[in-house]
C-alpha cells in the first residue's frame, strides 16, 4: 500500500545525534474520518490522492498506521515564549519522516496532534478540530499570496474528545514544511553547552537549506546571513498583506524562512499597527507594528547560539554577530518599501516615495480604512470606495500619487497590472475563518470551508466570486480574539 500511495520516505533527521530527538510512533484513534484534503498538494508530493483517500490512507493520516519507510520521532527544541527561555520539544506533534517528491525536494510530513510525547509537559498532546482545520486554511491561503509556509495536506477527525476549558472534537493536522528546524533547535543545542552537537546540527541546516555556502571558509556566519535574510523577505511579506503572526517565539521561527505555527494567528481588516489578535498577548508584544522588532529580536537570539562557531574568541564573536544582525533593519526596509512601491504601482524610485507611502498609511490609521480594501480600490482607480475619500489630505495625496505615476516610463496599464499582481482581492476575513470553522465544528457542514478555500486559492484572481469575500464586517463592540488551541 505504501508504493500505491506513493510514500518515498527519507529519514535524515535521525543522522544527527540523539539528543535532538526521540523516536516516538504516533497514538492511534478510535474513529478517523478525512475531513479536508489537498489533492493538488498530495500530487506534489508525488503521492496518490485517491489511494491516500482510502481506509489505508487516512489510517496513517491519523497515525494509526506507520507507513513503510518512516521512522516517527517528536524533536527537540527550546525557545524563548513571550521574551521568556523555557526547554520545549514536539509536544504534540510527530514527524513521520522526509518525502522525496519527484522533482527531487525533501520535505517533512508531520502528524500535529497524534498523543503525548516525552515533551508534552502534563499536556494530552492531542488538537482540537477547530485551530486545526485554522492552520489548514490560514496556511494555504498564505501559500496562495506567495508567502513562503508550511502547508497542509490534510484533516482527519479523530471520533475522540480533547479536553481544553471545554470538551471538544478532536482533530489530526498533516503538516509539510521544507523543515522543522527552528532558532529555537539551535537554542536547544545551545544550551546543552555541547558545542560538538551544535555544530553538527548547523551543518545539517547548512547541507539541508543552504548547500551554496557549505564550501564558505566561514559557513557558520553565511549560515546567519542567509537566515537574516530570509527572514527579512518574509516578515516583510507579512506586512504588506497585514498579516498577524500572533506568537513570534523563537521556536517559531524556521531555518529555512518558512512561516510556522498558525494558533492565534489573523489577518488585519482597519489598518492599526497596534493590532493584537491572540488572547495571550496581553501586552502587545507581537502586535502588527512590532513584527519586524520581534523579528530582529529572535535572530539576535540565533545569533548568540552560534557564537561558539563563529569565533574561538568569544569577544570577537560576539563583534560578527551583532555586525549581521544589524543588518537586518536595512533588508527589511528595502523588501518592505520594494512592496509597498508595487502595491501602489511604482516601477522606479524617486526620494519622495516614502513620505508618499508613509502618509498614505497615515490616513488610513487616522480614518480607520480597511488594509485590503484601500489598496484593492486604489489598484482600480476607485479611491471613492475607500474610508479615505473626502477626508482632509486625501485629494492631495491622490494628486501627488498620481503625478508620481506620470513620470514613469511604463504606460499606466502596466503599472495597474503591477497593482493586480502585489494587492490581493482577498485574504482570510476574520469573519469568514470563524464563519467556516463554526460549520464545520458544530455543524459538520465542510461546504461553507470549502467554498472559502476556493475562493482564497487564487487571491490576486479579483473574480466576481470573490466580491462578497471582501466585504467589511460589521463592527463589533468587542475585540477579535483568537486562541493558541493548546
Amino acid at each position: 500500500m505504501a508504493k500505491v500511495i506513493g510514500w518515498n520516505f527519507d529519514n535524515s533527521y535521525t543522522q544527527l545525534p540523539d539528543v535532538f530527538y526521540t523516536l516516538q510512533n504516533p497514538k492511534p484513534v478510535s474513529a478517523p474520518r478525512l475531513a479536508v484534503f489537498n489533492s493538488p498538494l498530495a500530487e506534489r508530493l508525488g503521492l496518490n490522492p485517491d489511494a491516500l483517500k482510502s481506509e489505508d490512507g487516512i489510517a496513517v493520516l491519523a497515525g494509526n498506521q506507520v507507513p513503510e519507510g518512516a521512522s516517527p520521532l517528536a524533536q527537540a527544541y527550546a525557545g524563548h515564549q513571550f521574551g521568556h527561555f523555557t526547554m520545549l520539544g514536539d509536544g504534540r506533534a510527530v514527524l513521520l519522516g522526509e518525502q522525496i517528491t519527484p522533482q527531487g525536494e525533501r520535505l517533512d510530513i508531520q502528524l500535529k496532534g497524534p498523543g503525548r510525547t516525552p515533551y508534552s509537559r502534563g499536556g494530552d498532546g492531542r488538537a482540537a478540530l477547530g485551530p486545526m482545520l485554522r492552520e489548514y486554511i490560514i496556511s494555504e491561503a498564505m501559500h496562495a499570496l506567495g508567502i513562503p509556509t508550511t502547508r497542509s495536506l490534510a484533516v482527519v477527525e479523530t471520533g475522540e474528545p480533547v479536553y481544553r476549558e471545554t470538551e471538544l472534537p478532536g482533530a489530526i493536522l498533516t503538516r509539510v514544511a521544507a523543515s522543522h528546524l527552528r532558532v529555537g533547535t539551535f537554542q536547544y543545542a545551545s544550551g546543552r553547552d555541547e558545542v560538538e552537537n551544535l555544530r553538527a546540527l548547523a551543518d545539517y541546516a547548512i547541507q539541508r537549506h543552504y548547500p551554496d555556502i557549505e564550501s564558505h571558509e566561514d559557513k557558520y556566519l553565511s549560515l546567519l546571513k542567509e537566515v537574516i535574510q530570509r527572514q527579512a523577505s518574509l516578515i516583510a511579506k507579512w506586512q504588506l498583506v497585514g498579516f498577524i503572526h500572533g506568537v513570534m517565539n523563537t521556536d517559531n521561527m524556521t531555518i529555512s524562512g518558512e512561516t510556522i505555527d498558525y494558533g492565534p494567528c489573523a489577518f488585519m481588516d482597519t489598518y492599526d499597527p497596534a493590532t493584537v489578535f491572540s488572547s495571550i498577548d496581553r501586552e502587545g508584544r507581537y502586535a502588527y507594528g512590532n513584527q519586524p522588532y520581534i523579528g530582529v529580536w529572535n535572530l539576535a537570539r540565533f545569533a548568540e547560539s552560534l557564537l561558539p562557531l563563529l569565533h574561538d574568541n568569544m569577544d570577537e564573536a560576539l563583534k560578527i554577530a551583532n555586525e549581521a544582525i544589524g543588518g537586518f533593519a536595512k533588508l527589511f526596509q528595502r523588501n518592505w518599501h520594494d512592496g509597498m512601491s508595487a502595491k501602489l504601482g511604482l516601477f522606479n524610485e524617486e526620494p519622495e516615495d516614502e513620505a508618499l507611502i508613509e502618509d498614505l498609511l497615515a490616513m488610513m490609521e487616522k480614518y480607520r480604512a480597511d488594509y485590503t480594501n484601500t489598496f484593492r480600490a486604489l489598484t482600480f482607480d476607485k479611491p471613492e470606495e475607500t474610508a479615505l475619500d473626502g477626508k482632509e489630505g486625501f485629494a492631495e495625496w491622490l494628486e501627488r500619487w498620481e503625478a508620481r505615476l506620470g513620470r514613469q516610463n511604463e504606460p499606466p496599464e502596466k503599472s495597474r497590472q503591477l497593482m493586480r499582481q502585489s494587492n490581493p482581492a482577498v485574504i482570510p476575513r476574520n469573519h469568514r475563518v470563524e464563519e467556516a470553522l463554526e460549520a464545520a465544528v458544530t455543524n459538520g457542514d465542510y461546504s461553507v470551508l470549502g467554498k472559502l478555500l476556493h475562493v482564497l486559492a487564487d487571491p490576486y484572481a479579483y473574480t466576481t466570486e470573490q466580491e462578497e469575500y471582501c466585504v467589511v464586517p460589521a463592527l463589533s463592540g468587542r475585540p477579535y480574539r483568537t486562541f493558541c488551541g493548546t
